[in-house]
């Protein structure tokens, strides 16, 4: 298996990844998602992950192109889209192939509902997404789900897979605290899926999707994205996928309770989402988490 690996040549022109797929003998899946991501592959995704979350309309061809004249790695736009898949960073610009941020063909797809839409209360919007999480040897997986209002961070979930139960969890945790009246995403396979939908629909939520290959529809979750990464994840250098978690919980704390936010008048998403009178007893609760948290050793490695 590991010699048919080694024969597929991702920057073919001339005979695309399925068709060498086929001729060998071999699944795309097994291809795209081994278990294990060379060491060479790991940098550059990490080097994707940076001109990505700096330009989110970039395309394989771009990135490519960055890679090569800023960082002297020769590549083609066919490896690159094919890191971007095992990244899950398909979503925001359209494709005809199949990817991570196009649904299954029995999935249905909503209608994008924002557009034109005045956003003037808390729980009125809520957007949801996943991106990619370098680690020191690996990397994982990040969703979170957002009031569109408030700029809250009502809930949010890592996964070293992408399997979609880390969604739902992410889901069903942040109804246990609340109900919007609609939940937007882009139209990747794990929003259209009727495992994910399904659970919205229960509780009577619309549901919205973004126009295919339109980033700036769910602009907020993009923020978040680069700040956390910014902010954060490339300045800690995580070890490990415990290591995110205690990290993340702590940013996110302050990211909800803390930092004040310019565009809601240098208040904190929290004083804005619970409103004044619930603030201190709120942050009180996710101080005495913050401590806790401190003690956790992180000795699980990714």
């Amino acid at each position: 298996m590991t010699e048919k690996l080694a024969l597929v040549d991702r920057d073919q022109p001339n005979i695309t990844i399925s068709r060498q797929t086929e001729l060998l003998g071999l699944s795309r899946s097994r291809l795209y998602y081994q278990s294990e991501t060379n060491e060479q592959d790991l940098l550059i995704m990490n080097l994707i992950d940076q001109i990505y979350t700096g330009h989110p309309t970039y395309g394989k061809r771009r990135i490519a192109t960055i890679l090569r004249r800023d960082y002297n790695i020769s590549i083609g736009k066919n490896h690159v889209r094919t890191l971007m898949i095992k990244m899950g960073l398909m979503a925001i610009y359209p494709r005809k192939k199949k990817n991570l941020s196009q649904p299954d063909k029995e999935h249905k797809i909503y209608p994008y509902l924002l557009r034109g839409l005045p956003i003037i209360r808390s729980n009125q919007v809520w957007s949801t997404d996943i991106t990619y999480i370098r680690l020191e040897h690996g990397f994982c997986y990040l969703i979170a789900i957002i009031d569109w209002h408030s700029r809250y961070v009502v809930s949010w979930e890592l996964s070293n897979t992408l399997n979609i139960d880390f969604c739902l969890r992410a889901l069903e945790r942040a109804y246990e605290s609340a109900t919007p009246e609609i939940m937007n995403s882009d139209q990747g396979s794990h929003f259209t899926s009727p495992k994910f939908t399904a659970i919205s629909k229960s509780r009577k939520v619309k549901i919205s999707m973004d126009g295919r290959g339109r980033c700036l529809d769910n602009i907020f979750v993009e923020r978040l994205w680069r700040t956390v990464k910014q902010e954060d994840i490339y300045i800690r250098q995580y070890n490990s996928i415990a290591e995110v978690k205690i990290g993340l919980t702590k940013f996110f704390n302050d990211y909800n309770n803390y930092r004040p936010h310019q565009s809601l008048n240098d208040k904190t998403p929290a004083e804005v989402y619970f409103g004044e009178n619930k603030k201190t007893a709120f942050f009180q609760q996710f101080t005495n988490l913050n401590i806790n948290l401190n003690i956790i050793p992180a000795k699980s490695t990714f």
